[in-house]
């Protein structure tokens, strides 16, 4: 059960500020066909998403405490700015490297709902996950 943990605290890892590299993980889980891949699948889905979910709160927190023309870093201005633009939808593609975790702190920001970004994050970090169980099954 130390692979389910490791590859649950990966995902939240990686989903955060911090770079991590839960792919490879879950590559390396699923290819010693020790754990069941559902409960992997799972696993690196809710670990990922719990990690979103905290950039997007750190964006609500954010929002509240510097408002938007007082933000100097561009990336998150344009992250913002593209999220405002596109809505919720764009959640669907938090798992992308660099960008997605814009994109949650973005939505967190504009305190988009809450329920329709969790829903989109998980749904686009369980595609993300599920073409790795494919691709290493």
């Amino acid at each position: 059960m130390s692979g389910v943990w490791g590859l649950f605290l990966s995902a939240f890892i990686s989903s955060t500020i911090a770079p991590g590299g839960s792919e490879a993980v879950l590559a390396y889980l699923v290819n010693q066909a020790e754990i069941p891949v559902g409960l992997l699948l799972l696993t690196a889905t809710v670990g990922n998403t719990l990690g979103a979910v905290t950039t997007w709160l750190l964006g609500l927190w954010a929002a509240r405490r510097y408002p938007l023309d007082k933000l100097k870093d561009e990336k998150q201005r344009k992250a913002i700015h593209t999220v405002r633009h596109y809505g919720v939808p764009i959640l669907l593609l938090s798992w992308l490297p660099i960008v997605g975790d814009g994109f949650c702190f973005a939505a967190g920001w504009l305190e988009m709902s809450f329920m329709a970004s969790l829903i989109a994050i998980a749904v686009g970090k369980l595609g993300r996950y599920a073409a790795i169980v494919y691709l290493f099954s």
